[in-house]
């Protein structure tokens, strides 16, 4: 596996080695010694799945405790995956890094824990699935606002993005729970 740097040291985009021929391809899309080379030690606990049409938009999601480090990947279409920084204390605290996750490139990207997460779909449909390092805790869940000015995601969108109704009521970051 290939580590790909982001702007964010602790953001890590992972290129698997991917074995094709004719019959298709073989690749590890986790092996826990391979990722702990890379400083993910963290253990899994959840698995996700997630369906959505194109412009459908989730995030930017957090848990302000138990707070979830994610290994994300897409195995059908591509999104545009975006990660932000909630740490107070981090020279990057409300800076963000965006990667193109697709079931062609077959990357994986690691949003460790203190960092809200969101997506957009760019194709008709994608699948998204992600480990997570610490259970769902829907009390503990916030959402910072997508199109934040404070934090500026540069959204590859033609015109509005599909979005549910806790998405639309989420905080600028400048009024969001964060981290220490």
């Amino acid at each position: 596996m290939k580590v790909i740097p982001s702007g964010i040291p602790e953001v890590l985009l992972l290129e698997p080695k991917v074995f094709g021929d004719e019959r298709g391809f073989f690749m590890e899309s986790y092996n826990k010694r391979v990722l702990a080379e890379f400083g993910i030690t963290h253990d899994f606990v959840q698995d996700n799945h997630s369906r959505s049409a194109r412009g459908v938009l989730r995030g930017l999601h957090y848990q302000v405790q138990q707070p979830q480090g994610k290994l994300v990947r897409v195995v059908t279409g591509r999104v545009f995956d975006v990660a932000v920084d909630l740490r107070q204390s981090s020279p990057h605290f409300g800076r963000w890094v965006g990667f193109e996750l697709s079931a062609e490139n077959k990357r994986l990207a690691w949003i460790p824990p203190g960092f809200a997460h969101g997506f957009l779909v760019l194709s008709e449909s994608a699948d998204f699935l992600y480990k997570a390092t610490d259970y769902y805790a829907p009390e503990h869940e916030r959402c910072v606002l997508w199109n934040d000015p404070a934090i500026g995601i540069t959204w590859p969108l033609d015109g509005e993005p599909l979005l549910s109704a806790k998405d639309r009521a989420g905080k600028p970051l400048r009024d969001a729970e964060v981290y220490p």
